[in-house]
């Protein structure tokens, strides 16, 4: 079974503007990768980070959803030193911003098998850090997985 580490984006993409075809996707693709671990067709991870955004989230509906959406999240990962010394190394590598070079640092550590994000920046570079995982878009993953 896949292991996923889905970027906080994808828990919120729900609430985007719909009126985007890219995000009305993106939307839908984040919402059949929830019912896939529902159903236990993979294994998703719920991390100190998406923790900490969610606190950060002015907005209570959004916390409501991203709380139901984080009991799907099989495996839970707290701080780690080793956490840090990787996001820090993925920083200067790669140029990522703090909290994605963390989320990064988080599925590389748990070993996960997708790092999920709608975020095509953070995908270029963080792709350059030649990790042995997989970087794409929830489009493009459930594509390979409807292969």
């Amino acid at each position: 079974m896949d292991l996923l580490y889905p970027d906080y984006n994808c828990f919120q993409r729900g609430f985007d503007d719909p009126s985007q075809i890219r995000i009305r996707m993106e939307a839908l693709a984040c919402e059949e990768i929830f019912l896939m671990a529902e159903d236990k067709r993979i294994e998703m991870v719920w991390s100190f980070m998406h923790e900490d955004e969610t606190n950060l989230c002015p907005f209570s509906d959004r916390i409501d959803e991203v709380r139901r959406l984080s009991l799907l999240c099989e495996r839970i990962l707290g701080p780690e030193k080793e956490i840090c010394s990787y996001a820090k190394s993925f920083q200067q590598l790669a140029g990522l911003a703090s909290k994605d070079a963390l989320h990064i640092a988080c599925a590389f550590y748990i070993k996960a098998d997708y790092f999920i994000t709608c975020d095509d920046l953070l995908i270029k570079r963080a792709r350059r850090l030649n990790l042995e995982m997989t970087i794409i878009n929830p489009i493009d993953f459930i594509r390979r997985e409807a292969k």
